[in-house]
């Protein structure tokens, strides 16, 4: 997301943007998202909410993600939802591909920077390929995404913001391997509604997760196999969570092979973390430009520091900040 809307807007400004990709294929994990980009109401609500991040990044994404929003649609991203189906929230819902098709263009594929002369900016997705992999969860990203651009940045001086154990993930069924077309169709979402305990019952979460769930995520990623019963009284199945119901849910977990037990009125599921997005990475100013590096700008999921202690749209983040890193790399 973040690297083709930098190469839009650069184009817009008279540049020939040079777009790297290095996976077979644009449009990183914006493409397998729900492609909901949203901000919270305010400044004091996304404080309240993601009470450790920047402040400063914080107010650039309140402030200016209702104009990006119209320069997306301006440019043929065709939206599916104007509205976000959340209280707390304000946004839009866009088809992930043909958001992919109206930004992606001269996309060199399979192209792993190497040195490159004059400004750079960096949007390689942060690292949650190799998170996951380090600590044995789920992928639920592009499998592209292992840290380059963090690596790149700490190589040429910069330093990092926010937790870099930090992750936004969702709980998915206790299976081997999801593929990647199944990520939003098979994410289990009614922890709120749920006992959740280890899957050796020596745990149990406490208390009600927080509205994104991530804290239920997190929680379940440090016990043991990042694995969790998710238990629900049937009484519950009917209820909605966006657009499917618990029972809707529970059934696509079962046909993909989780553990699911339905005994004595209540039904289990075998869940297991997934990391969707790492939440620390590099650090940047509110301009865009990576903090003691020279020429050297970042946005999207590469950056640090914006949503820690809590979760905000990652997609809003890196079209606002994607923007700008185009626009202060050519001024």
């Amino acid at each position: 997301m973040a690297g083709l809307v930098a190469a839009a807007r650069a184009r817009e400004l008279g540049a020939e943007p040079l777009v790297l990709e290095k996976g077979n294929r644009p449009g990183g994990s914006m493409l397998l998202s729900s492609c909901v980009i949203w901000r919270y109401r305010s400044l004091d609500a996304f404080q309240d909410e993601c009470p450790a991040g920047d402040p400063a990044l914080q107010r650039v994404i309140v402030e200016r993600l209702d104009e990006a929003i119209e320069w997306l649609e301006s440019l043929g991203a065709p939206v599916v939802e104007h509205e976000t189906g959340n209280r707390r929230t304000v946004g839009k819902r866009f088809d992930p591909r043909g958001l992919t098709s109206a930004l992606a263009r001269d996309v060199s594929l399979g192209e792993p920077f190497g040195e490159i002369e004059g400004p750079l900016i960096l949007a390689t997705g942060g690292f949650p390929a190799r998170l996951a992999r380090e600590r044995g969860l789920l992928l639920r990203a592009n499998r592209w995404s292992e840290g380059d651009g963090l690596d790149t940045a700490l190589a040429r001086g910069g330093t990092t913001a926010g937790d870099l154990d930090e992750f936004y993930g969702r709980a998915m069924p206790a299976v081997e391997e999801v593929d990647e077309n199944d990520y939003v169709r098979l994410a289990q979402l009614y922890g709120r509604f749920a006992q959740v305990t280890s899957h050796d019952m020596s745990l149990q979460f406490k208390g009600k997760p927080s509205w994104s769930e991530t804290d239920l995520v997190q929680a379940v990623a440090s016990w043991p196999d990042g694995l969790a019963w998710y238990s629900v009284d049937r009484s519950v199945l009917g209820e909605k969570v966006r657009e499917k119901t618990i029972g809707d849910m529970i059934e696509a977990a079962r046909t993909a092979g989780a553990r699911v037990e339905d005994d004595n009125g209540r039904v289990a599921v075998l869940v297991r973390a997934s990391v969707t997005q790492t939440l620390g990475g590099i650090r940047i100013d509110d301009r865009a430009r990576v903090v003691g590096a020279k020429d050297l700008y970042a946005a999207g999921a590469d950056v640090g520091g914006i949503s820690t202690g809590g979760y905000s749209s990652g997609l809003a983040a890196a079209l606002v900040f994607g923007r700008i890193a185009a626009e202060q790399a050519l001024s």
